[in-house]
């Protein structure tokens, strides 16, 4: 998938700017900017949900998921029947390796309120992909979770995706989420947004560790990036 030359304003207000990207297959491309610069915005449009007002999406038919910010399960239902709701064909075997690979085995009868954010955000994740989407688009969904959940739940969906091997565009304001996820990452800057910077990053994911001089280098590339505009 390719945006080329996206315009986006609301009213009076410019939101994108000029937007040049480029998604590659079975690669997780990260999009970092700070709040409120653009970045869901832009998400939505590569979605769907929202055109933009000028500029062109070159894609292939690819069937697109979606993990937002909140979880979004449904509470009378419990982590299996929520995973199944949004794929009925699917078969309880695969729906069962879903809540493996999320580990969530233990707790595949037990509803929404009997469970921690952390094992909330993997059940929405297993939703997605029972959706068999061929790009998943991730909208800051490890937003609500303190520092050590969120780097948990980053090597939980390393894992998955290793296994999976979809692409994923994961959206984030926090940098060491980009530094340990993404193949590409793209920096935006805000008002409006336009893309700063696209860094590629050739390590493995399972390889990375965020005290790694090559991933403290590369943040402190990033934190550089950001802290100009």
């Amino acid at each position: 998938m390719r945006l080329e030359g996206i315009y986006k304003s609301f009213g009076e207000e410019e939101v994108l700017h000029d937007i040049n990207i480029s998604i590659n297959d079975k690669e997780i491309t990260c999009i970092l900017g700070p709040s409120g610069c653009g970045k869901s915005t832009l998400l939505n449009i590569i979605a769907g949900i929202i055109k933009p007002d000028k500029g062109t999406i070159k894609e292939s038919k690819k069937k697109v998921g979606y993990v937002f910010q909140e979880d979004r399960l449904l509470p009378w239902k419990t982590v299996f029947e929520n995973i199944k709701l949004v794929n009925k064909k699917a078969s309880d075997k695969s729906i069962r390796d879903l809540i493996r690979i999320v580990g969530l085995e233990d707790s595949q009868k037990k509803y929404p309120a009997q469970l921690s954010g952390g094992m909330r955000q993997r059940c929405s994740i297993a939703r997605a992909y029972n959706f068999q989407s061929e790009i998943l688009l991730m909208d800051e969904p490890f937003k609500s979770l303190d520092y050590d959940l969120r780097i948990s739940m980053v090597k939980c969906l390393i894992d998955i995706w290793c296994k999976l091997n979809n692409s994923i565009v994961f959206v984030t304001h926090e940098i060491d989420e980009a530094v340990l996820l993404g193949n590409k990452i793209i920096v935006l800057s805000g008002n409006p947004c336009r893309v700063d910077t696209v860094v590629n990053v050739s390590m493995p994911q399972q390889e990375r560790r965020i005290d790694d001089k090559k991933m403290v280098d590369l943040r402190c590339r990033l934190l550089k990036i950001l802290s100009r505009q």
